[in-house]
Order: structure tokens, then sequence, then C-alpha cells
């Protein structure tokens, strides 16, 4: 080939491909737009664990998608009040938040089961209702008239049963107590004769300090520890009946998800599922030290007895059947995991039950 008829391909062949390229940005462009969100958490930064969930969320999205699609973070109060975050991405204040679905029981009670209700799902079953039975599409249907789109962001297992200044040895203990206490088990405890309040995290410590509530469950001993409860109140009760697998929801305003390319809502539900596992396996490392340290600064742990899980559980069944007859949306979710619930532990008494109950034996004969 003579070196003339070789300079006029190779020219031709890089014009084609400069057009090529030129063709292919603006396609790129448009297929991993720049994107910036706002996520509001109903969490203080103070608790990494919780609120980290919400990093975590935020991180590998914009690791995800090159730094295109961004999230910022800010903490409980920095936009809005923690109890409001989900009013503030339901009216588009900002786009997404970090929230327990169960904050909102006061708008429809069919939220608490977003999050937990009493003598409800376990961790393990919480994820599988969601992610392989109906939980997640049910919800979704429910979340969706509130201009809501969520996604599970964060499990904590089963709490405890929280602080109380006095003891709790019978049923009728409860009665007059205050307790701070979030979601559909407040109605249970006040068929006890317990008074419910709903505090946020943060408020928690100067409540119980200065007497306005005789007793508050948060979470479990690593985030109770920072919070500093055993210095105000000194029986830590177990277990949270009313939380056995309590989630945290990434919620997005329903039109901004429905306007974010497929890419990008792929990005997103990879990155909650990421955080959903991250609490959780933090939790479990963080929760055995610090429930050592509780008891070594004089916290006494007292489990609810059986008489009063007994009579828990009654009230809640009448609380689930007395919402049913007036919330069609509700019965129809709660039914939905009570059958789901009803398999799932006929399994896992006979595999996960017996496995767990002979090392924790083990455990405690100081063989471990």
């Amino acid at each position: 080939m003579d070196r003339r008829a070789f300079f006029k391909k190779a020219a031709a062949t890089g014009a084609g491909a400069a057009a090529a390229t030129a063709l292919a940005a603006p396609a790129i462009a448009q297929e991993n737009p720049k994107i910036n969100w706002r996520l509001t958490s109903s969490f203080p930064k103070s608790l990494d664990t919780i609120f980290g969930g919400a990093e975590d969320i935020t991180r590998h999205v914009s690791e995800a998608t090159g730094g295109n699609f961004t999230i910022q973070p800010f903490a409980a109060g920095e936009i809005v009040p923690g109890l409001q975050a989900a009013d503030a991405v339901s009216s588009g204040t900002v786009e997404m938040c970090h929230t327990c679905s169960y904050y909102y029981v006061g708008k429809d009670p069919t939220f608490a089961i977003g999050t937990a209700i009493p003598f409800g799902l376990n961790a393990r079953l919480t994820n599988s209702w969601f992610y392989e039975g109906n939980g997640n599409t049910l919800l979704n249907e429910f979340y969706a008239k509130h201009n809501l789109y969520g996604m599970i962001a964060g499990n904590t297992g089963a709490q405890m049963g929280g602080w109380f200044r006095k003891e709790i040895n019978t049923v009728d203990d409860f009665k007059g107590v205050k307790m701070r206490i979030a979601g559909i088990a407040g109605r249970v405890l006040e068929k006890l004769g317990a008074v419910p309040q709903q505090i946020a995290g943060g408020d928690i410590y100067p409540a119980l300090e200065k007497g306005t509530i005789d007793a508050a469950e948060w979470v479990g001993p690593y985030d109770d520890h920072k919070l500093g409860f055993y210095k105000v109140a000194k029986y830590y009760y177990y277990p949270a009946f009313w939380e056995g697998g309590p989630v945290i929801h990434g919620m997005v305003n329903l039109d901004k998800w429905n306007s974010l390319p497929k890419n990008y809502q792929a990005a997103l539900i990879d990155a909650c599922a990421y955080a959903n596992t991250n609490m959780m396996a933090k939790y479990d490392a963080k929760n055995p030290m610090a429930i050592k340290q509780i008891v070594a600064e004089g916290a006494v742990l007292r489990p609810f007895s059986q008489e009063i899980l007994e009579a828990c559980y009654n009230a809640s069944l009448e609380v689930y059947k007395e919402i049913s007859a007036s919330n069609e949306t509700f019965k129809k979710i709660y039914e939905d995991q009570v059958a789901f619930k009803k398999e799932g532990y006929l399994w896992m008494q006979l595999s996960e039950y017996t496995f767990d109950t002979f090392m924790m034996i083990q455990q405690r004969n100081g063989k471990l």
C-alpha cells in the first residue's frame, strides 16, 4: 500500500472514531446523568451504627455510579426533626430518608408493619419476608399512597426490652408507667396500664433523667451504652417482644424514584441491601462487649416474666383484631406476615433453634 493511500485511510478511520465518540458521549451522559440528592436520617451521628446505615447507602451509590449519583446524608435535626423524616420525603423537601416506618403510625397503623410489630418476625425471617415473600411488594403498595418508595436498609436484630426506674415483676407493675416506646407496642402496653410516649432517640436521656418518663426502650447494649441510659434507670429488661427483627428503611420520594435511570435504581437497591446486612453484622459484633460494660457499670439485667409475655401476647392479638376491623390494608399485610411467620417458625425450631440452644449451653458451661 502506498503511503498516500495509507494516510488517507487512517484519516478516514480517525474521523469515524471521532464521530462515534461524539455520538457515544451524549448517550452515556443521558444514561449516567449527574444527580445530587439529600438524605435526612432519623438518627444522630453519635449513634454511629444506626446512622452509619445512611453513610453506607450514600457511599455505595456514589462508588457504583462513578460519582455521578451522589446522596448527602444529614443527621436528625439538621434539616427536619428525626420523627418527621418520611414527611419531608413525601412532601419533596428532601429526596430520601433513613428512618423507621413505625414512627408514622399516627398517620396509619400499617406503617408499623414496615418496621416491626409485637411478636412479629425475627431478623432472618424479616429479611426473608421482604426479599422472598410478599413484604416488599405489599408495603410499597401502601407506601405509594404516601408518595414514598421503600427499601429495607438496616436491622438491629432482637432488641432489649428497655430501661426502667423500678422493677417490673408482674403485669400490674406496668400500671401508670410512662414509657418511651415506638409503634403499635405502645397500644399493647396501654392495655396493661402503661402510658406510651413517642420520643426521638436524642431526647430520651433528658426525659428519663428529669423523670418526665419512667422507662424507655431504644435498641440494645451498644447504642444504649452510648446514650448513657444506665446512669438514669437501673433495671434493663429483655427481650423487646415488640421488636424481634426491626427494619430501618431507606425511603425515597416516589416521583424522584420513578424518574431515576434504571441503573441508578439498581445501585440504590444494592446499596440499601448492603446497609441492611452490614448494620446487623455491626450490632452482633458490638453488643457482646457493650452488655458486659453496662453490667459492670451497675445495670441490673432482668427478663420479662412468662406471665408478662403471655399477657402482652394476648393484648397484641386484641390490638391486631381491633385495627384489622377498620383497616383493610393493615389486615391484608398483617395476615400475610402471620402466614409467613407460621411456616418460618415451624422450620426454625427444628434446625436453627436446636443448634443455637446447644451452643448456648456450651457457652454457659464454659466449654467454648
